[in-house]
């Protein structure tokens, strides 16, 4: 499957030829895709692919009244999955989706997801990801799509969301996705959390943020933030970044970042270790 990281509005038709192109079994979307620009978002709704997204802060444009948020949700339909599950007919993948447009930094709900979903609490939201986990079929991954991580993946500026703007460094991550994770491990733990938010750019050309890590339960977590996510590589050649995720089954066979040429190729590939799960 293709995993687009934030967009901030870098999306177009080379884009979509692309993905036409490489033909992936899903598409998923971490949201930022660009502070609540209606057209790009009725774009990736009308995909001929099986999209999941989860919307991001930015998302909610800056209207706090939640008007720009809930017009996203209705062009986005079933594809948007927060605190549900979203599912396809004719593939076998369930994606579970997190809290909608978080910010990170432990549990915030801003103005206009209150206004849209309501005064939603930190048990709350934890309840609904697990009741969503829940009813993944135990032959199909369990894959988490956040728009930010979860806590406890690190309080340096280069971890997954390690907070790097701001001195001292913290871990930046969702509170409440963390404690869901850590109750649903207790049956099954989930293979895999694609996430974004925390650009892999430091602040202040301090170097890039790690982009994957994976517990000791096995569960990989995956930071698919590279922005921008596309651009021109030192001959002036136009790339286009995606991470790449391949299951078998239920276990996660291969992840990478990769940048691409416009006929498909691949231009540049960062491929990722996974080490075998620690289950009993």
């Amino acid at each position: 499957m293709a995993i687009a990281g934030d967009l901030h509005g870098a999306w177009g038709d080379a884009d979509e030829k692309l993905l036409n192109l490489l033909r992936p079994d899903a598409v998923l979307f971490v949201g930022d895709l660009s502070n609540g620009n209606l057209h790009l978002t009725r774009r990736i709704a009308l995909l001929p692919h099986p999209v999941a997204v989860i919307l991001g802060n930015h998302d909610c444009g800056f209207d706090k009244n939640g008007g720009i948020l809930h017009q996203q949700l209705v062009l986005l339909d079933d594809c948007h999955c927060a605190w549900r599950v979203r599912r396809w007919e004719r593939l076998s993948l369930s994606v579970v989706g997190a809290r909608p447009c978080s910010s990170g930094g432990g549990f915030h709900l801003s103005q206009a997801v209150k206004a849209v979903y309501g005064p939603v609490t930190l048990d709350q939201s934890v309840e609904r990801i697990l009741s969503a986990a829940a009813s993944v079929p135990a032959d199909e991954p369990l894959l988490i799509l956040a728009h930010c991580g979860p806590t406890g993946l690190g309080s340096n500026p280069d971890s997954p969301c390690g907070r790097d703007w701001k001195s001292p460094a913290i871990d930046w991550g969702d509170q409440d996705l963390s404690i869901a994770i850590d109750r649903m491990a207790v049956t099954r733990p989930p293979d895999l959390v694609i996430f974004g938010h925390m650009h892999h750019a430091l602040k202040r050309g301090s170097g890039y943020r790690q982009s994957l890590t994976q517990d000791r339960r096995g569960t990989v977590y995956l930071n698919s933030a590279c922005v921008p996510r596309s651009g021109l590589d030192q001959q002036g050649c136009p790339f286009f970044h995606f991470s790449w995720a391949e299951f078998s089954g239920t276990c996660l066979t291969h992840l990478s970042h990769r940048w691409y040429a416009p006929d498909g190729k691949v231009k540049y590939k960062e491929t990722f270790p996974l080490m075998r799960p620690m289950r009993h």
